[in-house]
């Protein structure tokens, strides 16, 4: 806006008073409705406008007021010390009775939390929006030369009954408003060596709060986040299609993360597919043999009878097999295979310290050289690792077996039932667990797969690249999750393909602060709903790249 407004707008900040002493002189009515259109047109979360101003003129009204002030100033000087009582009863802490015109600013609270925009987290968001309103009107009242004063000498409720507020509405305070019969050069209560105003550098902190201080240790990550200006740069790049911006939604958003990590040229990538057995089968939880597992595999390798395989190579991208440990060795896969006793969770850990960083190592190999090729696709196999993987959601999220544990491929009710009581049990086993990073490697011993070890590092690795990381379901989101509490810049290279129907994905989806691409039902597994969200992905940059082409 220039220069001069710059510096007008400072020398209000720097002369705003609170203002105790003013003439009878009226207040002409356009002056008051400028200086409410002012706090009208304060900011509000969700553009809730949840403030109401109650102006008054009436003396009775003022003079009723000035006594609640009188009776809540003489109540707090009892808490004091003596000599702190006298000073603060020598002090003029308000113009109640010399102010023409009073504003009581209420807080309309009637709408639920829920129900507002942003006010979900911050319940009392809504307040803070009308103490904007209140900073706009007392700005505004010194730009005209008026005075305002900020009175909170009330008993709320006090306060509250005196305008009549209806349940629900709480009131900020009282607002005096008229000509100032004062200068004051400073604030009055450091000029009456009430307190004195600290130095910026006390109250300004560098990242977060000093650990010194009782603030916990910060969660580190040694991987680097995906580049801000990478990412602003990619919704610049889609700015040259002829459409509205993020016209194609939740998939611009996710094209934009792909151009910013990835790079606009991408054009392929590549599906890991990690298959184990899993000891939890032998308690009845699952429909399939274990055998299936490596039936899969085998036929990932050899022919494109696999669904996974055969999805990924129509949309472009390579596969590669890991066998994290199946029944029957996979002839090319490569070979994570666990070599120490696994347990079925319910009874004993599910991996040995040794095994679970032999499969994440692998992992991390295996994830270095697929994000060479471009977008890394997850997939997994495994006949019994829906249960395997809701025990694991529980012990990272905190949440009840109940919340998680759903059908799986080929479920029925008693099949489901029993899976509720083995998750149960595993936790109950294995005890609470915490959100850092050991907590998270603790979680993955006791009751992960070594295929979600395999792609927890898969995803550690890929994202040191700098590559894109598609998820497909529950087990490879749960990876995912695993990988962001060890290294927390791993979420910003995530894209999440699909939500499937297992219950406890949309929690860990929720978690890992991602919209799906797809909502398709899915329970195929194999990376099938990962495959089809990166052909989705690879056509969508095809189209940026054709639109800058034509476009220059």
């Amino acid at each position: 806006m220039g220069e001069q407004v710059t510096e007008a707008l400072g020398r209000v900040i720097a002369g705003r008073r609170d203002i105790r002493r003013y003439r009878p002189d009226a207040v002409e009515p356009e002056l008051l409705e400028r200086v409410l259109e002012a706090g009208h047109s304060a900011p509000s979360v969700g553009h809730s406008q949840p403030w109401r101003f109650v102006v008054v003129r009436s003396p009775e009204t003022r003079e009723r007021a000035a006594h609640l002030a009188d009776t809540a100033r003489l109540r707090q000087a009892r808490d004091l010390l003596p000599e702190r009582a006298a000073r603060l009863l020598d002090l003029k802490l308000e113009g109640l009775r010399e102010a023409p015109i009073g504003i009581v600013v209420a807080c309309d609270r009637r709408t639920p939390a829920n129900g507002v925009l942003g006010r979900a987290t911050f319940t009392e968001t809504d307040v803070w929006s009308c103490a904007c309103a209140i900073q706009n009107m007392w700005l505004t009242a010194r730009s005209l030369g008026l005075g305002m004063g900020w009175v909170t000498l009330f008993e709320p409720s006090d306060l509250a009954g005196l305008i009549g507020a209806p349940e629900g509405v709480e009131t900020l305070g009282w607002m005096c408003l008229g000509w100032p019969d004062e200068r004051p050069p400073g604030p009055g209560l450091q000029r009456a060596s009430w307190s004195t105003k600290l130095p910026l550098e006390d109250v300004v902190l560098e990242e977060r709060w000093p650990e010194g201080d009782g603030a916990p240790a910060q969660p580190l990550s040694h991987l680097r986040a995906p580049d801000g200006d990478a990412l602003v740069e990619a919704g610049d790049g889609a700015d040259t299609l002829l459409a509205p911006p993020e016209s194609l939604g939740v998939l611009d958003r996710a094209l934009n993360r792909v151009v910013a990590t990835s790079g606009p040229q991408t054009s392929g990538g590549r599906l890991v597919l990690a298959g184990a057995d899993h000891p939890v089968v032998e308690l009845g939880v699952s429909a399939y043999e274990p055998h299936v597992t490596s039936d899969v595999l085998g036929h990932a390798l050899a022919d494109p009878s696999s669904l996974g395989a055969a999805h990924a190579r129509a949309a472009g991208l390579a596969v590669d097999v890991v066998d994290a440990g199946v029944s029957e060795l996979v002839t090319g896969a490569i070979d994570a295979r666990p070599g120490g006793k696994r347990g079925n969770l319910r009874d004993a850990d599910a991996l040995t310290d040794d095994d679970l960083e032999r499969c994440v190592t692998v992992g991390e190999n295996v994830g270095r050289r697929a994000a060479a090729d471009g977008l890394v696709v997850l997939g997994e196999v495994g006949v019994g690792n829906t249960t395997v993987a809701a025990a694991l959601t529980c012990a990272l999220l905190g949440v009840d077996a109940d919340d998680v544990v759903g059908l799986g491929s080929g479920a029925d009710a008693a099949m489901s039932k029993r899976k509720l009581e083995v998750v149960s049990a595993a936790l109950e086993r294995s005890g609470t667990f915490g959100s850092d990073a050991d907590a998270a490697r603790r979680a993955l011993r006791c009751l992960g797969g070594p295929e979600i070890a395999v792609l927890t590092g898969v995803c550690l690795a890929a994202a040191d690249a700098g590559t894109t990381i598609v998820l497909d379901g529950l087990a490879t989101s749960v990876a995912a999750l695993v990988a962001c509490r060890l290294e927390p810049a791993v979420q910003g290279y995530l894209v999440a393909g699909q939500r499937s129907r297992e219950k406890g994905h949309a929690l860990v989806l929720t978690e890992l602060g991602l919209e799906p691409l797809l909502d398709l039902r899915l329970r195929a597994g194999e990376g099938v709903g990962g495959v089809l969200a990166a052909g989705m992905l690879l056509r969508g940059l095809e189209a940026r790249r054709t639109s800058i082409r034509t476009t220059d």
